[in-house]
This record gives C-alpha cells, structure tokens and sequence, in this order.
C-alpha cells in the first residue's frame, strides 16, 4: 500500500510520464476505430460499466466516480445519436479513457490490491480535465433533457 502522500505523487508522475511516452498515439489509434464503429465502442461501454460494478473498493476512482459516470452517460448518448455536440477529440478522449479503464494489464496492473485503479483514475481524471468544458456542456443538456421529460410527464 502506499500510505505516504509524496509515495502517491510519485506514482501518478510515473504513471503520466509512461502514459505519454509509450502509450498515448496507440491509444488514440485504437480510439479512433471506436469512433468509426459505434457497434464497438458498445461493447466497449458495456466492458466499462460491468468493470466499474467491480470495483469495490474505490479508492482514488472515489474522487471522480460521479464525473466516470457521467462519462459513460455521455458514450451511450453519442452513440445512440441522441447527443452530437461533442468534438471529435473529446469523444476520442473518452474513448481512450475508457479503453484504458478496461484493459487489465496496463501501467499498473489491475490486480494488484489497493494500487491496481491508481493508473485508471490518473487517466480518467486527465480525460475529465480535458473535455471539463464539453462534459459541463453535456451535463447541462442532459438536465435540460431531463427536465423537458418530466415537464411533459406531468
């Protein structure tokens, strides 16, 4: 376990050294066939979701687990074509967060107790500081969408 805050910092500048070094372009390629097979990128937010129903133990994920899942809320509505108001490379991003999010073998493997989600949530979290603007933007049109919906309920 990683008890010492400077041991975590570390951990996460490692992990965010690795990520751009070696791992970024061959995601982004990887993202990019998502973008062009809405079919695909299915499966993938189903491996996400069923991946985030296993998670027990949050831990860092905890911090952000509310905007993850408002990530996934975004991916099932761009592929659904109900929101398309997302760029290119936000969608992208998400993707490239997610398909790191599923694989089990990547900086930190997720197996490891207690440090396995580090690298995840390091990840996630620069994807959700990336699209910040888009993701607000999106969570505003789903509170409009939702409320438009219960308006016309009553």
């Amino acid at each position: 376990m990683l008890d010492n805050p400077k041991d975590h910092e570390n951990l996460r500048k490692n992990v965010e050294i690795e990520f751009k070094k070696n791992q970024y372009e061959k995601y982004k390629l990887k993202a990019l066939e998502y973008v062009n097979n809405k079919e695909k990128a299915k499966v993938l937010l189903k491996d996400a979701m069923n991946k985030s129903k296993n998670v027990t133990n949050k831990g860092p994920l905890g911090e952000i687990w509310d905007k993850v899942q408002l990530l996934f809320s975004l991916l099932r509505d761009w592929i659904s074509g109900t929101y398309k108001e997302i760029p290119l490379n936000s969608i992208t991003m998400v993707i490239i967060g997610l398909i790191y999010f599923v694989v089990p073998l990547d900086i930190i493997p997720d197996w490891i107790p207690g440090i396995g989600v580090i690298d995840d949530a390091f990840i996630l979290g620069l994807v959700i500081k990336q699209i910040a603007n888009d993701l607000e933007d999106y969570e505003i049109w789903k509170k409009l969408l939702n409320k438009n919906k219960n308006t016309r309920e009553e």
